[in-house]
C-alpha cells in the first residue's frame, strides 16, 4: 500500500509537470494572460508533490526501520548491540525529524518568497498588459479542457485514498491537484468566452489569479508565524508548512459547510447540524444556488435605455442586423452571455482636454480667476510655437536660434456622437483615438502659429481653424462624432516664465502707448502750425487787398475831386473845411465867437469834472428823537 501511495504521488507529479510544460508552450504561443497567471500555481503542485514524495519516503524507511527494530529486540541475546538508546539505533526516525525540523520550514520560506515574487511582477505586468487578440484560442481551451479532466480524475481519486486511509501526508498533494484542475478549467471556460466576444475576461480572470496568489502567500507567512509560536507537543500531529488551506478549499469546497455545521454545533451547544431545516438545507442547496443563478440569468433579459443614450445589441459578439440601434426606453433581449448591449451617451455634448485639466476645486480656490503666474495644474504641457520675431544678433558668425517658443496648453474639446454604428466598430477606442487626433492637430497647427497673434487677435480664429482640422481629420477617420467647440482660454506661457512675458508685453504696450501719444502730439502741433501759417498768409492776403482798395479809392476820390475844385476852388475849398469840421469834431465841444474886431482872453479849464449824478445823492432823512 505504502508503495502505491508514492507510485500515485508520482503519478500526480508527472501530470503536474505535463501541465505545466503545456500551459507554458499554450500561453506563449496563444499570449493568454490567464493561461501565465495559472502557471504559478501549476508550479506549486509541482513542488508540493515534489516534496510530499521525499516525506513519504523517509515515512515508510522509519516505519521499516522500526519493524525491523522490533523484530531484533525481541531476541534476549540482541539485546546488547542496541543498549545505545533509540536515537542512534534509528537513523530513518533521525532523518525523518530532521526533514521536518529544518527543510520543511525551508521549503516554506522559499514557497513564500516565490509567490511574492509572482505576485509583484505579474500584477506589475497585468497593469500594462499587451493588447493583442489571442492566437489560436480554440486550441487553448480543448488542451486546458484535456488537462482539466485528468487533473480532476486524478485529484478527487488522490483526495478519496487519503481520506479512507486517513493518509494525511497525501493531503497536500490532492489538493492542489484538485484545486489546479479547477484553475485550468477556469482559464478554458475564460478562453470560451473571449472566442464568444468577451475579451476583456481573460485579463480579469488572471487578475483574480494573481490576487488568489497573494492570499496563499498571506496564509503561508501566517503558518510560518504560528509555527514558530505553537506549543510543542511530544507525539502530536501538526500541520504541514506545504499544506495550503485555501487551495484545500478551493478543491473541497464542501468542507466549508462542515465546517460550519461544527461551528454552529458549538456555538449552540446542541447538535445544530443533525436538525431537520439544517440537513433539506444541506441536500437542497445546490438548487437554491441555481435558482438564485436562474433568476439572475433572467434579470439580463430586461433592458432600459435611459433618455440622452442609445445603445448597440450584440449577439455572441456580433451586431445584431435586424435590431440596429436601440432607442431610449424598455427592451427585451436573450440573456447574458448570448446578448450583450453597449450604451453610449449620444445626446450629450462630451468633453475631453488637450493637454493637462486644471485641478479639481481649482476654480473655488482662486474664486473663478486663473492667473498665468501660479500653477492651475498638476503638471504643465508645454508646446512649441512658432514666432516671427527674431532676436538680434551681434556676431555673424553665430547661428541665429530658431523663432520658437514654449506655450501651456490646456484646450477643452467638446464633441457630440452623431453616427453611433460608426462610433462604435470603425474604430478600437474612438474616445481615445479622437483625443490623439486632437492633439496631433493642436501640436501641428502650434508650429505654424504666431505666438503673439494666438494669444491674442488671432485666437478666435485659431480655435475655428482647430475644431475644422480636428473635424476632418475625424471624419477621415470614419468616427462619426461632430466637433462642437474647442477652446483656447487656458492657453498661456509656462509658470516659470509667465512673469518675465508679462513684463516684456506690459512694455511693449508701453512702448506702442507712448509711440502713439508721440504720433498724436506730432499730429496736433503740426495741424496748429499749419492753422496758425495759413491764417496768418489769409490776414497778410487779405491786408493786402484792403490797402490796394483803399489806395484805389482814394486814387479814384482824388481823380474825381479835381474837376469840382477846377469849376469853383473857393467854394470846394470851403465846404471841404466844413465836412472836414463836421467828420472831425462831432463828438467835441465847440465855442463860437460871435463878435469880431476884439481882443479877448479866452481861458480852458481842462481838469476833469466830478460828475454830478455822483453829488445829487439823497441822503435819508433824520429820525425823530
Amino acid at each position: 500500500m505504502e508503495q502505491n501511495r508514492t507510485r500515485l504521488t508520482i503519478v500526480n507529479m508527472l501530470a503536474l509537470l505535463a501541465a505545466a510544460a503545456a500551459g507554458f508552450v499554450l500561453a506563449r504561443t496563444s499570449q493568454s494572460l490567464a493561461a501565465y497567471a495559472a502557471l504559478p500555481f501549476v508550479a506549486l503542485g509541482l513542488v508540493v508533490s515534489a516534496v510530499s514524495y521525499f516525506h513519504m519516503r523517509l515515512v515508510e524507511r522509519e516505519k521499516l526501520e522500526q519493524l525491523e527494530y522490533d523484530e531484533l529486540t525481541k531476541s534476549p541475546s540482541a539485546s546488547a548491540l542496541f543498549n545505545k538508546g533509540e536515537t542512534e539505533s534509528l537513523p530513518a526516525r533521525r532523518s525523518r525529524r530532521q526533514f521536518e525540523k529544518f527543510f520543511l520550514p525551508g521549503v516554506a520560506i522559499l514557497l513564500l518568497l516565490s509567490q511574492a515574487a509572482g505576485v509583484f511582477f505579474l500584477w506589475r505586468w497585468l497593469m500594462k498588459p499587451p493588447v493583442a487578440p489571442l492566437n489560436n484560442p480554440a486550441l487553448l481551451a480543448a488542451i486546458e479542457a484535456i488537462f482539466f479532466i485528468v487533473l480532476f480524475l486524478l485529484g478527487r481519486f488522490t483526495l478519496s485514498l487519503s481520506k479512507l486511509e486517513n493518509q494525511r501526508l497525501l493531503r497536500p498533494v490532492a489538493s492542489f491537484v484538485l484545486a489546479n484542475a479547477y484553475l485550468l478549467g477556469l482559464v478554458g471556460v475564460a478562453t470560451v468566452f473571449v472566442i464568444a466576444g468577451f475579451p476583456h475576461l481573460d485579463l480579469y480572470v488572471a487578475r483574480a489569479l494573481v490576487i488568489l496568489l497573494g492570499f496563499i502567500a498571506v496564509e503561508t507567512l501566517l503558518t510560518l508565524l504560528m509555527e514558530v509560536y505553537r506549543p510543542r507537543v511530544r507525539g502530536k500531529e501538526v500541520h504541514l508548512l506545504h499544506d495550503s488551506r485555501v487551495m484545500g478549499l478551493l478543491a473541497q469546497p464542501e468542507s466549508l459547510f462542515t465546517t460550519a455545521a461544527h461551528a454552529l454545533d458549538y456555538q449552540f451547544g446542541f447538535a445544530v447540524s443533525q436538525t431537520r431545516f439544517f440537513l433539506v438545507l444541506q441536500k437542497q442547496l445546490a438548487w437554491i444556488i441555481a435558482v438564485q443563478v436562474l433568476f439572475l440569468v433572467l434579470s439580463t433579459t430586461i433592458v432600459v435605455i435611459e433618455a440622452g443614450e442609445e445603445a448597440l445589441l450584440e449577439r455572441f459578439g456580433k451586431p445584431v442586423a435586424t435590431r440596429g440601434i436601440v432607442g431610449p426606453g424598455l427592451h427585451v433581449k436573450f440573456p447574458w452571455p448570448v446578448d450583450k448591449i453597449h450604451r453610449y451617451r449620444t445626446e450629450q455634448i462630451q468633453e475631453f482636454e488637450v493637454g493637462l485639466a486644471s485641478e479639481e476645486g481649482e476654480e473655488e480656490k482662486h474664486e473663478k480667476t486663473v492667473l498665468w503666474t501660479v500653477s492651475h495644474t498638476k503638471d504643465e504641457f508645454n508646446l512649441l510655437v512658432a514666432s516671427r520675431e527674431v532676436g538680434a544678433v551681434t556676431n555673424s558668425d553665430i547661428k541665429k536660434s530658431p523663432p520658437v517658443n514654449l506655450l501651456s496648453v490646456g484646450i477643452p474639446v467638446q464633441f457630440q456622437v452623431t453616427n453611433l454604428t460608426a462610433w462604435a466598430y470603425s474604430n478600437a477606442q474612438p474616445d481615445q483615438l479622437l483625443h490623439k487626433i486632437a492633439t496631433r492637430e493642436v501640436v501641428l497647427y502650434l508650429v505654424s502659429a504666431d505666438l503673439n497673434e494666438i494669444m491674442s487677435t488671432a485666437r478666435s480664429a485659431a480655435a475655428d481653424e482647430l475644431r475644422h482640422r480636428i473635424q476632418t481629420a475625424a471624419n477621415e477617420r470614419g468616427l462619426g462624432a461632430r466637433i462642437v467647440f474647442v477652446g483656447l482660454q487656458d492657453i498661456h506661457p509656462p509658470v516659470a516664465v509667465a512673469g518675465a512675458y508679462e513684463k516684456v508685453v506690459g512694455a511693449l504696450q508701453t512702448r506702442e502707448a507712448r509711440i502713439l501719444a508721440a504720433t498724436a502730439q506730432a499730429a496736433q502741433t503740426n495741424a496748429l502750425a499749419t492753422a496758425r501759417a495759413y491764417r496768418t498768409v489769409r490776414e497778410a492776403e487779405s491786408e493786402r487787398d484792403r490797402t490796394k482798395a483803399f489806395a484805389l479809392a482814394r486814387a479814384a476820390s482824388f481823380t474825381n475831386q479835381i474837376p469840382a475844385y477846377r469849376a469853383a476852388p473857393s467854394v470846394y475849398t470851403e465846404r471841404a473845411y466844413v465836412q472836414a469840421l463836421a467828420r472831425n469834431g462831432g463828438n467835441t465841444r465847440k465855442y463860437v465867437l460871435a463878435t469880431s474886431n476884439t481882443e479877448d482872453v479866452i481861458l480852458f479849464n481842462l481838469e476833469d469834472k466830478l460828475r454830478t449824478d455822483l453829488l445829487d445823492v439823497q441822503l435819508p432823512a433824520p429820525k425823530a428823537k
